[in-house]
């Protein structure tokens, strides 16, 4: 599992981080990103957020990112990073990021066991 460290060091310091981190960015989600930010030229960063909304209450967004925030959790595999923001971690702490290739398409998938439920495309959930 990649080891998980704030993107400030002073946030261990500060208290940001009275509990251990677990959030997991899978070796297949780590190629996909490094496939994607090779082709757009851009570095590999994967923003994990969560917002309010989708058939289930919460709905993930992935976007690559410029650079990680100085609030930010990051988790690195294979040299990408996966970065989440304090508010959205409280929503995915223990959870993995995964890439799925499948015969319905592709696409990142988050296995939340925070999520007591969630809809079929596994893009929203409910707490």
């Amino acid at each position: 599992m990649a080891q998980p460290v704030a993107a400030d060091p002073a946030a261990h310091y500060l208290g940001f981080m009275s509990e251990p981190l677990s959030i997991e960015l899978t070796p297949s989600a780590a190629a996909r990103v490094a496939a994607i930010a090779s082709r757009q030229g851009k570095p590999a960063i994967l923003r994990l957020a969560v917002e309010g909304g989708g058939c289930s209450g919460f709905q993930y967004r992935f976007g690559l990112t410029e650079a990680v925030e100085s609030d930010d959790i990051a988790v690195s595999r294979d040299g990408v990073q996966l970065v989440v923001d304090p508010v959205s971690l409280d929503l995915v702490r223990g959870s993995a990021v995964d890439y799925v290739e499948s015969l319905g398409g592709s696409a990142f998938r988050v296995t939340n066991p925070n999520a007591a439920s969630g809809c079929g495309c596994g893009s929203s959930f409910a707490i």
